[in-house]
């Protein structure tokens, strides 16, 4: 989602995101978000997925699994041609009603994948507690990857442990061929 203000051009998310998560505005913004990507989604080969980024707010204040609900029977997508981003911060606020409120997502058929990992708060953890479906590795991390060690290694660490839970992982960012041949290796 990009914000084409007449002035400003193209504001990028990380500007507005945060402020409208202040106002409450990502209630509106989410649902907005969630309907529109659905909908395109659902002119789509039934072999493709649509990832929605979801707020902390939305989870809290919202009806998400309504919400979703409803979006999924005005779309007509599979539930599984969904996938909800989540971020670490969401899983530590109140783990009890998040694990029922993903639970109950996945039981509705949509795919939870965990955005931006090691970015955060990192507890393993997570990745055993909650139903997740694939991990993201951030951005922060690939671009660095071709020119600091410790990207590589934790990148590598990230891959390795993900699958070994049999996650599939998402790098954020690959903006290079050296990036793709390097995650690809890995």
């Amino acid at each position: 989602v990009r914000w084409r203000h007449p002035q400003r051009g193209i504001v990028p998310p990380a500007e507005f995101i945060p402020i409208a998560e202040e106002t409450d505005l990502i209630l509106e913004i989410g649902e907005w978000v969630l309907r529109e990507a659905c909908r395109e989604a659902g002119s789509w080969d039934k072999s493709l997925h649509v990832a929605v980024n979801v707020s902390a707010i939305q989870f809290r204040r919202g009806d998400l699994q309504h919400l979703v609900q409803t979006v999924l029977q005005e779309s007509g997508i599979a539930p599984a041609q969904l996938e909800l981003e989540i971020t670490e911060g969401l899983l530590i606020e109140n783990v009890e009603r998040t694990a029922a409120m993903l639970n109950a997502l996945k039981k509705l058929g949509v795919r939870i994948a965990l955005d931006d990992f090691g970015t955060g708060y990192s507890s393993l953890s997570y990745l055993q507690s909650f139903p997740l479906d694939r991990v993201k590795i951030d951005r922060s991390f690939v671009a660095s990857l071709c020119r600091a060690d410790r990207s590589l290694a934790i990148v590598r660490a990230v891959i390795g442990l993900a699958h070994g839970l049999g996650l599939p992982v998402l790098a954020e960012g690959v903006e290079t061929n050296e990036q793709l041949r390097t995650l690809l290796r890995e």
